[in-house]
């Protein structure tokens, strides 16, 4: 393999594992943020007062 395959590689590899993190996180987190009650959730509602 040549000096740029090897460097096409570990960036590959890098990327690949980063978005697979940024997917599970995100994942996670809509699975959690389904779990808080209706009255606790802070973020992303507004009631009219």
């Amino acid at each position: 393999m040549t000096h740029l395959g090897y460097l096409l590689v570990g960036w590959g590899t890098t990327l690949a594992a980063g978005a697979a993190y940024a997917i599970s996180l995100i994942r996670r987190g809509r699975r959690l943020s389904a779990r808080v009650p209706a009255d606790r959730r802070r973020w992303m509602t507004a009631d009219d007062e």
